[in-house]
């Protein structure tokens, strides 16, 4: 499923696209957004080689686990996830572009015995001068998105959010 826009990006004729989804109308995408989210919908272990093209050399990236600055500290992280999960993949489901920062929503997914866990999160970029990602910074509910989900460790953190929560 192609990623979408939330709302055209605001972006100058110089950095846009166009991308066409059937049934809906052209939209300008923002060029370097455009390519980060496609870069996640079809990461793998071959194309973190092709990071440089992406992030740029003292690139910070951050997520609840992470918190790294520089190519190869960025390749271990996703190494690393592929390493450790089985059949790791993004889909992007909508991107917001304003000058040098963008949002990508996304849901993250990996295979398990059990069926597919799906994590929905969100990424802030600041893009550097030459287009490539200089700050991404992951978004994303560790608790409800993933502690709930495990076995034995989820039973006590729905319970925990259910004794915490005031609509309970």
């Amino acid at each position: 499923m192609p990623f979408a826009p939330l709302t055209p990006d605001m972006t100058s004729a110089a950095t846009s696209a166009t991308t066409i989804t059937p049934g809906q109308a052209s939209v300008a995408i923002d060029s370097r957004t455009a390519r980060v989210a496609a870069f996640f919908e079809s990461i793998s272990p071959a194309s973190l080689g092709t990071l440089s093209s992406v992030y740029n050399e003292h690139a910070r990236f951050k997520d609840p686990f992470n918190d790294v600055t520089g190519l190869p500290g960025i390749q271990r992280v996703f190494a690393h996830m592929f390493e450790t999960v089985q059949n790791p993949r993004f889909v992007v489901h909508h991107t917001m572009t304003q000058g040098d920062h963008a949002w990508l929503t996304w849901d993250f997914l990996i295979d398990r015995p059990e069926g597919t866990l799906t994590v929905h999160g969100a990424t802030q970029l600041t893009f550097a001068p030459d287009g490539r990602v200089s700050v991404h910074r992951d978004y994303w509910d560790t608790a409800a998105e993933l502690y709930a989900k495990l076995p034995v460790l989820g039973a006590l953190v729905r319970w925990l959010t259910r004794k915490l929560s005031a609509t309970a």
